[in-house]
C-alpha cells in the first residue's frame, strides 16, 4: 500500500461553513499521494472552499436526500447510505470523520465499506456533547472500540478524549495548520498618539469570552483611547442568540457603541484585511456554563500570531500550546477580567517590547503549525492506519 495512492473520504455534514477555513486547509494541503474526496449532505460557500471530488447528497435527487435523512431520523441507521455507496464506487481506503459525534454516526459506514476509520475531535464534541447528553459516554466508547485512530489539536484535548474512555495508544495530537507562507509577517507598531485598535473575531458563543473582553475594555476606556472591531455574529442556536443579546447589552451598558464596529461574519480575506489595520488581537476563551470549550485553540489565534499581532488570550484548553505566556503573547486565567486589563495595560505601556514578542509568535507558528507540514504529517497517519 505504501506505493499506492491512498484514497481518503472526508465526511462532514455541510461543506463548508465560512469560519471553517481550518478544515479546508487540512484537506487541500495533503500531499499528492493522498486522493481526497468530500462526502456531505449539502454544500455552501464553494466560492471560498472549492476542492475536487465533492459528493453532496442533496445534489443527487430530492427523494434520496429526504429518504436518507428520514431513515437516520427514525434511528434505523445513523450513517448515510450515500457515504457507503460513494466509498465503494471510488474504492476508498480511509474514512476521516470530522467531529467525534459525526464519527460515532459513521461507524456503520466504515464497517460496511471496509474502511479504516480516523476521527478528529475539535471541541464542542469533547465537552459540550457528552455533558448535555449522557448517552454520548457509551456512544463514544463504541466509537473508540471501533475506530483506528483519534486525532486532537493539542495535549489538553488529548487528555480530555482519554478521560472519555479512549485508549491512549489510539490518541494522536495533530495540529491544525495555517498557510504560513501566505500570511505576511507585519509586526504591529503602535504610536501612543493614535487610538489602540483592538480586533475581536469569533462566533457569538459563550466559550469565546467576548463579554469578558468588553468588560476589560470598558475599564480601559478612561485611560487609553481605543477602537474595537468585532468580526462575528450569532448562529441560529438559541444559546448563540442569548450570547449575542448579552454582548449587545454590555456594549450599551458600558457606553462602548461609539468605539465598537460590528462587522458580522466576514470572509477570511476580509478578516485578514482588518487584522493588518489593528494593533492587538483579543480572544479570551472560557469554558462555557454548558460545558462547551475550544477543545484545542482557536485557529484565529494561530493566524494572528503568524501575522505579527500581539495576542491577549487565556489559559483555556490548548491555547498555551499555541501562545507561550510572556514569550509570544499574554495569557490570563479564564474569566479573569483583571488579568486581561493587566495584559492590555502592559502592551500599552511597553510598545517597544512588541517586536520581540511577535517574532517569537511567528517562529512558533512556522515550527508547529504550517499547513503543508501538517498535511505531510496527516498523510503519514493515513499510511500508518492503512498499513496496520
Amino acid at each position: 500500500m505504501n506505493a499506492k495512492r491512498i484514497i481518503v473520504f472526508h465526511y462532514i455534514p455541510s461543506w463548508l461553513f465560512k469560519t471553517e477555513t481550518w478544515l479546508y486547509n487540512q484537506v487541500r494541503f495533503l500531499p499528492p499521494e493522498i486522493e481526497n474526496h468530500i462526502v456531505c449532505e449539502k454544500t455552501e460557500n464553494l466560492d471560498q472552499f472549492f476542492v475536487p471530488n465533492i459528493h453532496a447528497l442533496i445534489e443527487t435527487s430530492a427523494w434520496r436526500y429526504f429518504w436518507d435523512k428520514g431513515v437516520r431520523k427514525l434511528g434505523i441507521r445513523q450513517h448515510l447510505d450515500f457515504l457507503v455507496a460513494q466509498a465503494r464506487i471510488h474504492h476508498a481506503h480511509v474514512l476521516h470523520s470530522h467531529f467525534g459525534n459525526v464519527g460515532w454516526a459513521n461507524r456503520g459506514a466504515a464497517k460496511l465499506a471496509g474502511l479504516k476509520h480516523v476521527v478528529t475531535f475539535y471541541g464542542v464534541d469533547v465537552n459540550y456533547v457528552p455533558k448535555n447528553d449522557s448517552r454520548w459516554h457509551d456512544r463514544y466508547q463504541m466509537l473508540f472500540d471501533q475506530t483506528a485512530l483519534v486525532l486532537c489539536e493539542g495535549p489538553h484535548m488529548a487528555q480530555c478524549v482519554v478521560a472519555l474512555g479512549c485508549p491512549k495508544n489510539k490518541v494522536r495530537v495533530h495540529h491544525l495548520g495555517v498557510r504560513v507562507e501566505k500570511i505576511a509577517f507585519r509586526p504591529r507598531i503602535w504610536n501612543p498618539a493614535e487610538p489602540l485598535r483592538v480586533l475581536i473575531a469569533a462566533s457569538f458563543r459563550e466559550k469565546k469570552g467576548i463579554p469578558f473582553a468588553l468588560e476589560a475594555l470598558a475599564r480601559l476606556q478612561s485611560e487609553v483611547p481605543f477602537e474595537v472591531t468585532i468580526i462575528g455574529d450569532a448562529g441560529c442556536e438559541e444559546r448563540s442568540q442569548i450570547e449575542k443579546r448579552k454582548i449587545l447589552s454590555l456594549i450599551d451598558k458600558y457606553n462602548l457603541k461609539s468605539k465598537i464596529h460590528l462587522l458580522g461574519y466576514q470572509s477570511h480575506e476580509v478578516f485578514f484585511e482588518q487584522a493588518y489595520t489593528h494593533h492587538v488581537f483579543l480572544s479570551p476563551s472560557v469554558t462555557a456554563s454548558d460545558g462547551d470549550t475550544e477543545g484545542g485553540a482557536p485557529v484565529s489565534i494561530i493566524e494572528m500570531a503568524a501575522s505579527g499581532m500581539p495576542i491577549v488570550s487565556t489559559t483555556h484548553c490548548d491555547i498555551p500550546e499555541v501562545i507561550k505566556n510572556g514569550v509570544s503573547g499574554l495569557l490570563a486565567p479564564e474569566r479573569d477580567v483583571d488579568g486581561l486589563v493587566h495584559h492590555l495595560k502592559w502592551l500599552v505601556n511597553h510598545p517597544s517590547r512588541w517586536k520581540q514578542m511577535v517574532e517569537a509568535g511567528r517562529r512558533h507558528v512556522e515550527t508547529g503549525y504550517d499547513a503543508r507540514v501538517q498535511g505531510e504529517i496527516l498523510a503519514r497517519v493515513y499510511q500508518e492506519v492503512v498499513n496496520a
